[in-house]
């Protein structure tokens, strides 16, 4: 049963493996894209002006309101069809197909962005208003005050949080597969009709997913310890 499992022509393991990573580039580039969303989101957030306030709050109640699997086909349906339809503006009348790497990448880090603007948020209300009052007080740059105090801070506070949302993304990636990219959830369903076993790939790549999601807490904890080093433990 296991020969399956196996590398080369005799199993489907290379393929597992291709996969996997895969997955892991998916969900590192779409967390890239997320974590600069979700900052402007939160930016816009806590911006004194009205405009910033409600693109900001209509962004995130849009997309936490619609299910993540109904974002990637939007994405990759709708972008298709607005390339298609610039490219007729220039004469071109063949299907334009978006690639679903990038499709995969911009859903996921629109979803992502969403939720993680409510942690940079919070993480920023978090800092103590003293510090920012006396970085002012000693002459600092809105921008000085930002990059040296409201932003190291805010980290400190947001690293959990942003820990779990991005286990909640590595297993998101599984939704990409919708749009056949060859992610490890695909591989395992191809793998699982061609051999007649489905029980033993999707189980190996539950064991992978598990994997992976101990591996990154594993380092959420060291982020978060490096992130609190001189901090007093009743802080």
């Amino acid at each position: 049963m296991f020969e399956s499992l196996s590398f080369g022509d005799q199993g489907f393991g290379d393929e597992l493996l291709a996969g996997a990573l895969l997955t892991v580039e998916l969900a590192l580039v779409s967390l890239a894209v997320g974590l600069v969303l979700g900052l402007l989101t939160a930016s816009g957030k806590l911006s004194k002006r009205r405009l910033p306030r409600w693109l900001a709050q209509g962004y995130t109640e849009l997309v936490r309101g619609v299910p993540e699997m109904l974002v990637v086909l939007v994405v990759y349906f709708g972008a298709s069809a607005l390339l298609q339809t610039v490219a007729g503006w220039f004469g071109h009348e063949g299907y334009i197909e978006v690639n679903a790497f990038v499709a995969g990448v911009v859903a996921l880090g629109l979803v992502f962005g969403a939720y993680s603007s409510e942690v940079f948020r919070g993480a920023f209300l978090a800092v103590p208003k003293g510090q920012i009052e006396a970085a002012i007080a000693c002459g600092m740059s809105p921008w000085q005050v930002f990059h040296r105090i409201r932003m190291p801070q805010m980290w400190r506070f947001a690293i959990p949080g942003l820990g779990n949302l991005w286990m909640v993304l590595l297993k998101d990636t599984s939704l990409v597969s919708i749009v056949a990219l060859d992610e490890l959830l695909r591989w395992s369903k191809v793998a699982a009709e061609t051999t007649k076993q489905p029980f033993l790939f999707y189980i190996t790549a539950a064991l992978i997913y598990l994997a992976l999601t101990v591996v990154s807490d594993i380092l959420r904890h060291r982020f978060e310890t490096r992130a609190n080093r001189g901090v007093p433990a009743h802080d």
